[in-house]
């Protein structure tokens, strides 16, 4: 896969320069403040704590933890990864990727709470410093003496030193531990993991002359690279040894307690990998100092208590001008919870860097050509052997820590849509980050699986990707959100959102040669994607007896098999049978239609009056055939399409967000005649409409909560979020609908943002997706992707006092 090298400018003089010089300067300068401010943070979010930089080989650390009371089950309950079903709650209460914040974690096995407060100390040449700390209270069922073994571990990729600075032959250290290292990149610097507050338990077996719990321990490691992230299998690999050693010494009828005989072997020294354990009794705390030694002076506690509460007031105040909840939603825990759900969102953005599995090898069976060509690319990628490309990297947000925790393409369109509000400069780098990832041909993969360590949350079946799979082009989408804020900005005069110490979110917006900059570096590779999707996707409208305006503009998703379409995004939402060749699918000439009006609007801002006229005549062969080929005048709805036994042409109905998709994304206007019948659909108890949020599948629908139930039924927040947004377009938009649109607007958003908020309360977590019949949050849990677009629609305008006086305006 070929990648894009971006384009670089040094700071230097500028006074010679013509005004595209300075514009690339200008992002060079901003994309270097960018890389600064962003380079740390808690980027590994497949784990309940886990810092690295945004570095390929680097230096990384973590956290584990666990409860040493008894011996059966502490294997069990030691936490490192992010997993199901494991805590009653955890994630960031409030979170700023430029700044840090605060993470709580409610652990009942281990009957303990933790809290992890991380901040950012800029200054100096390489990213700046930041800090850690980690505090445990036992919960109310604890004992008295609750015992825990906490384990801090620095891990280094790639050249460099990392060691500790200083060896005693005590057993463990008094005092704090520092460890000292240097790479290239990141020049020289000390992690100090503090000795901290708190209890230790004491214990009047013999083993306790040989560790005695209230020092720290250390363990380093040499260990090969693919083992640098399996922190968790090496710690108990280890502590194995530490038992059969214990073991035999003292007896099976007088082992040592279970704290002292689950501690690592005190064996400090260099390594690319180190293990720092502490043993407390009671509540404890200590904190984790990173200092960059190009920095003005290292990081103390006493810094890193002053940090914690700047970041804190900080966030609440900015958070409250940007996204402060309106009504109905001022009462009860609606702002902490509207808090939680974002701070989660940017929290789980994450780092990843590794290859690719690639299926590349041409088979005509990829061509999907052929009456049951799902069966011949089944048996194609059976003989075929993929290959690992890159290594490439992606810094982007994900939908859930525990079950999705890497990138996905069309998630990723409606993950930003919060973050633009909050930090544009963020957004951009995120973009710029996706469309690296271009090959020569216009493809990106849908999912980005990078590396053994993301590989290992995936299964095998899951892992390819397809040259030929595309995803919904939902990124089209944050660019002309960039777009419309430029022309706020520049119709006001203001725009630039900034925060105590003036530090600043959106250069980008007040210096508009420098937006105009990146998307003319950004647009070359959105024409080469989007040329791509045409030609890869296109449909078959000439073959067979079909009337419509234009002959080229209908497509099909590649990908299909009798139960999914994977690419689409709607896995098993029902869809022809069997399928064929020749379908047409109104989602995607939809999305398509959205990419082309939206490509067009940045060719306009960039005067690329060519490719304007050229996508002007596009997006209306689209607009078109979007009617003539999908709608139904019986089943008074839009449908795919496909051929019957007799070659002809067959609409394929089944009501639900496919059938209603091209109002879904804003390709109806106002005024519309097919309009009616839309609002019909949404609003009708026995097809799309519940008390908890729009359902994806009709009730209606023979299909409707069958086998997989995925997207049959469920209500899913994303879809929802879409027909929030055009229902406010209508409700503020003179009309024939106006009046109805401002109804259902109002009872949808309060139905949904109710719907998350109280699963939320009542089991700590947002979800991938909402029952229809009990409004209960199910499937993933943690789900704080596209779930979270309730941050945006809880920001929405109350249109509930308008209602009776748009009626008397009508």
């Amino acid at each position: 896969m070929a990648k894009t090298s971006w384009l670089r400018y040094p700071l230097t003089a500028l006074v010679a320069l013509s005004l595209p010089q300075i514009a690339i300067a200008q992002v060079a300068g901003i994309e270097k403040a960018t890389n600064e401010s962003l380079l740390w943070g808690p980027y590994r979010p497949n784990l309940y704590f886990g810092v690295r930089p945004r570095i390929p080989k680097s230096l990384m650390g973590g956290l584990l933890w666990t409860r040493v009371e008894d011996y059966a089950s502490v294997q069990n309950n030691f936490r490192h990864t992010c997993e199901q079903h494991e805590l009653d709650g955890y994630g960031w209460d409030e979170y700023d990727v430029r700044s840090g914040g605060r993470q709580t974690i409610h652990d009942p096995a281990n009957r303990i709470d933790l809290t992890t407060e991380f901040v950012k100390f800029p200054g100096g040449e390489h990213g700046g410093s930041w800090g850690v700390r980690i505090k445990g209270t036992p919960r109310e069922d604890a004992s008295p003496d609750l015992r825990t073994t906490v384990i801090w571990y620095n891990t280094l990729e790639g050249l460099g030193s990392l060691e500790v600075a200083s060896v005693s032959e005590e057993p463990g250290f008094d005092g704090d531990v520092v460890l000292r290292g240097s790479t290239l990149e990141l020049g020289d610097f000390d992690v100090t993991i503090t000795e901290g507050k708190g209890g230790h338990p004491r214990t009047s077996h013999a083993s306790y002359d040989e560790k005695p719990l209230h020092r720290t321990f250390v363990h380093s490691f040499q260990l090969p690279e693919e083992a640098l992230w399996q922190t968790k299998p090496v710690l108990f690999a280890h502590l194995k040894t530490q038992i059969d050693e214990q073991v035999p010494k003292y007896g099976e009828d007088n082992p040592p307690p279970p704290a002292q005989i689950y501690t690592i072997q005190h064996a400090p020294g260099p390594g690319n990998a180190h293990l720092v354990q502490k043993v407390f009794e009671g509540a404890f705390e200590f904190d984790v100092l990173y200092s960059s030694r190009s920095a003005p002076a290292p990081v103390t506690s006493d810094d890193l208590t002053t940090q914690i509460q700047s970041v804190t007031s900080g966030f609440a105040a900015r958070f409250t001008d940007i996204f402060k909840p309106q009504p109905p939603f001022l009462k009860e825990r609606y702002d902490e919870f509207s808090k939680s759900l974002f701070s989660n969102l940017i929290g789980g953005i994450g780092y990843f860097h590794g290859d690719m599995r690639v299926d590349r090898s041409y088979d005509p069976a990829y061509e999907e050509d052929n009456e049951g060509f799902w069966e011949d690319t089944a048996e194609a990628r059976a003989k075929h052997v993929a290959a690992t490309e890159g290594p490439y990297e992606l810094y982007t947000s994900i939908p859930s820590r525990p079950f999705f925790p890497r990138g996905f393409l069309w998630d990723e369109g409606f993950h930003l849509l919060p973050v633009i509000d909050w930090d544009v400069d963020l957004t951009l780098d995120i973009i710029k980050s996706w469309f690296k990832l271009v090959d020569e041909d216009g493809w990106i993969a849908r999912e980005q699986i990078l590396g053994s360590e993301a590989r290992s949350k995936v299964p095998e079946e899951f892992q390819v990707q397809y040259p030929h799979y595309a995803n919904p082009p939902t990124l089209f989408t944050v660019i002309t959100s960039f777009l419309d804020k430029l022309d706020a900005q520049k119709s006001s005069g203001s725009g630039s959102q900034k925060v105590a110490g003036g530090k600043s979110y959106s250069t980008q917006l007040t210096n508009h040669e420098a937006a105009l900059e990146y998307l003319r570096t950004l647009y070359p590779l959105l024409k080469r994607h989007y040329f791509w999707f045409r030609k890869t996707q296109a449909g078959d409208i000439k073959s067979y007896d079909r009337e419509a305006f234009s002959s080229k503009e209908g497509y099909r998703w590649r990908g299909r098999t009798p139960q999914h379409i994977l690419p689409s995004g709607l896995d098993d939402y029902p869809r022809a049978q069997p399928p064929h060749p020749g379908e047409l699918h109104v989602d995607l000439i939809s999305w398509i239609g959205v990419m082309t009006r939206q490509i067009k609007r940045i060719a306009e801002y960039l005067s690329e009056t060519d490719d304007v006229l050229e996508f002007t005549k596009y997006e209306e062969a689209i607009l078109r055939n979007i009617d003539d080929l999908h709608w139904s005048s019986k089943a008074k709805t839009y449908c795919d399409a496909t051929i019957d036994d007799y070659e002809e042409n067959l609409h394929v109905c089944h009501k639900g967000y496919i059938s209603v998709f091209p109002f879904l994304v804003g390709l109806l206007p106002a005024d519309s005649p097919r309009l009616g019948a839309i609002l019909d659909t949404l609003s009708d108890e026995e097809e799309m409409w519940s008390d908890y949020g729009l359902r994806s599948l009709s009730k209606s629908d023979e299909f409707y909560h069958t086998a997989e139930d995925y997207w049959r039924g469920p209500i899913w927040v994303n879809m929802n979020y879409l027909a929030v947004q055009q229902l406010l377009i209508l409700a503020q938009t003179p009309g024939p609908h106006r009046a109805r649109a401002t109804k259902l607007y109002t009872d949808l958003r309060t139905n949904l943002v109710s719907t998350v908020y109280n699963s939320w309360v009542e089991t700590g977590f947002a979800w991938e997706q909402y029952n229809p019949e009990t409004g209960k949050g199910q499937r993933t849990q943690h789900f704080t992707g596209w779930t979270s677009l309730v941050v945006k629609i809880m920001a929405m305008p109350d249109l509930s006092g308008e209602k009776g006086r748009v009626r008397d305006e009508l």
